[in-house]
């Protein structure tokens, strides 16, 4: 009996016993408490646990503590039941929580103002326009491809254009690649990009070329995945080739440190067409890319007067955060250059790469298409090839295309009020690509 009375009480776990200390009122909180507030109430109680993990179950969760507390120690009892030890067993990505994957209509999880990041690939095929493959080549090769970007990296430029009357300068610099010098003599002579021609147009690089064969290969594999298992009934897009994405040129983007990026902005779709897909291949430095969708003039009320019944509009306020290790490929499937914008934040502090340093170099590789040639797309007034649009804000035309000049972006140029609505095949051909077919054929 006497030894019964002074049996020790078992002992709770550190979350347990961290959670009792906590205050009634912290999970019952105020919706006007920042969400730096609620992040610290979480590692208070789960102190081991990576915080952008903490973040992203708190913003799952509409911002509440208490059902982010739940959530986490619904996962903790089911972890020490499978691995019978008193630790947690905490996960790396938003799909081992059950958030948003068990109902009907997929959840989206942004908030005005506030930033959701994503690190697992499930999480990020599922919640943004993109899939993600990790350690994509070989250490060996993706090496080697730095290397060899490294050694061409101080030669790229600055991007110059007009912007409100002011001629600015991008935040990083570039360099444009195509598979030949033959190709490169096209693009130098022929090609026109923000109202002007490009002079420095290189072939592309040895290491560039073997990898691009890899990086088609991959795209293919998850634009069909894409297809299967989150368009509608399975089929691809209207206006989206069905034909095989083949690479064929590629910009490639040096951001040497933390402060410089690149802003918002959809990439242009004048010779990839409509439902572009494009690959890219980070290397070095790791950064954080950011995307958020587009939402049209008329849906901002409908979101407004919706706010306090749900947040399906959410995502078109907030930002996801993508993490691009080195060596890692993104896909930017065919809704992202429409629906989305994306950028690359600036970082306040980063983690040097063992061979780039503070530099973080990126290929993407894009799909130039022969029928959208500038010899065959319309010219404005001002003798020019224009460039394809997408009307993503207006609602009564959203999703429609448009030719227009693009003069006025070059320093020097006022441009001219040439429109004209862009007409394609359910496959995204141009009316002129039949005219193109029967000319091949006839020769």
């Amino acid at each position: 009996m006497d030894a019964f009375v002074s049996r020790k009480r078992r002992r709770l776990s550190p979350e347990i016993e961290a959670e009792a200390r906590l205050p009634t009122a912290i999970t019952n909180e105020p919706d006007d408490e920042s969400t730096d507030f609620k992040l610290a109430m979480l590692a208070s109680v789960y102190s081991n646990m990576d915080h952008g993990l903490l973040l992203d179950i708190l913003l799952a969760e509409n911002g509440s503590v208490e059902a982010a507390l739940e959530n986490l120690r619904r996962d903790s009892r089911s972890s020490r039941k499978k691995q019978n030890t008193s630790g947690i067993g905490y996960q790396a990505s938003l799909s081992s929580f059950n958030i948003g994957s068990s109902s009907t209509k997929k959840q989206r999880l942004t908030r005005k103002g506030k930033t959701l990041h994503l690190y697992s690939p499930e999480d990020i095929a599922a919640h943004t326009p993109c899939s993600i493959i990790h350690n994509f080549l070989d250490k060996g090769e993706a090496d080697a491809l730095l290397q060899e970007l490294l050694q061409e990296a101080p030669t790229f430029q600055r991007e110059r254009f007009k912007m409100f009357d002011r001629v600015v300068e991008s935040p990083h610099t570039m360099c444009f690649y195509v598979d030949s010098e033959d190709a490169a003599e096209i693009q130098r002579t022929q090609y026109v990009y923000m109202g002007d021609r490009i002079a420095d147009v290189r072939p592309s690089l040895p290491k560039m070329r073997e990898v691009s064969s890899k990086v088609q290969v991959a795209v293919n594999s998850e634009n069909e995945k894409r297809i299967r298992h989150f368009y509608p009934c399975g089929k691809k897009l209207q206006y989206q080739s069905p034909d095989e994405w083949k690479p064929n040129a590629a910009f490639v983007n040096c951001y040497d440190g933390g402060q410089e990026s690149v802003g918002y902005h959809a990439d242009q779709l004048t010779y990839l067409g409509p439902r572009a897909i494009i690959g890219s291949l980070s290397l070095g430095v790791s950064r954080e890319f950011r995307v958020r969708r587009i939402i049209s003039k008329g849906e901002d009320e409908l979101a407004l007067e919706g706010r306090k019944k749900d947040d399906t509009n959410a995502d078109a306020e907030g930002q996801i955060a993508i993490h691009l290790p080195h060596n890692s490929l993104l896909v930017m499937h065919a809704e992202m250059q429409e629906e989305w914008k994306h950028s690359i934040a600036p970082a306040q502090s980063i983690d040097p790469h063992p061979i780039a340093k503070n530099k973080r170099l990126n290929i993407t590789y894009r799909w130039y298409k022969d029928a959208l040639h500038p010899k065959y797309t319309p010219k404005c007034k001002c003798g020019i090839a224009t460039v394809l649009r997408c009307v993503q804000r207006k609602k009564e035309n959203r999703g429609r295309y448009m030719w227009m000049c693009h003069a006025n972006y070059t320093p020097g140029k006022d441009g001219c009020s040439f429109f004209q609505w862009a007409e394609f095949d359910d496959d995204g051909n141009p009316p002129w690509e039949v005219e193109i077919d029967e000319e091949k054929f006839s020769s």
